[in-house]
């Protein structure tokens, strides 16, 4: 083979994988432009934050005894705010759960007031009874929203997994179509 010919094909593979990185831009900013439509809401796990669980001496209302971001959690949760925003979703009611990690994660959003929501603490290390019985809680809370600004909602991983049965990474969620307390789905995954 030639190498203008092996250029070309070089060329012609590298179009075809941009075209193909634009299309699901398009179709994860599609995807995240939902939150903007009554019935949608985004749930995110916390950004990057090294470790697991909580130390021993974790007090709530002291972020020095929790795990907290990394440097790189907190960008992750920039780069996601600048994501929503390119997807043209503006002011949030941004509720998250009360632990530090997840209250500086809605912070670096930018997307709005964040509003610390007890149903969205930590259900880590918590029995089957008490996971079901706020998952219950949180279904209600998504069902009974009002209509306005998009939802976004920070929380753990335990949580999300309570409601949607799935594992989800630091600074990943998704996107969720809301119909009633037992008919909630997932529409679309945020990476």
């Amino acid at each position: 083979m030639t190498r203008v010919r092996r250029t070309g094909l070089v060329i012609l593979l590298c179009a075809g994988l941009s075209a193909l990185h634009a299309r699901s831009l398009s179709a994860d900013e599609n995807s995240l432009a939902l939150l903007d439509t009554p019935g949608h809401v985004l749930i995110i796990r916390h950004a990057l934050a090294p470790g697991t669980g909580d130390p021993d001496h974790f007090v709530l209302d002291d972020c020095t005894t929790q795990r907290n971001l990394s440097d790189e959690g907190r960008a992750q949760a920039r780069q996601l705010g600048e994501r929503l925003r390119d997807a043209g979703i503006g002011p949030a009611r941004v509720y998250s759960s009360h632990w530090c990690r997840c209250l500086d994660t809605a912070r670096e959003l930018d997307l709005g007031p964040v509003m610390p929501l007890p149903v969205l603490d930590s259900l880590f290390g918590k029995g089957g009874e008490e996971v079901t019985a706020r998952t219950r809680e949180l279904r209600r809370f998504l069902s009974g929203l009002a209509p306005g600004d998009p939802v976004i909602l920070v929380t753990h991983q335990a949580n999300i997994r309570g409601l949607v049965d799935r594992p989800t990474a630091s600074g990943r969620g998704v996107v969720l179509r809301v119909d009633a307390p037992d008919r909630i789905r997932v529409v679309h995954s945020v990476q």
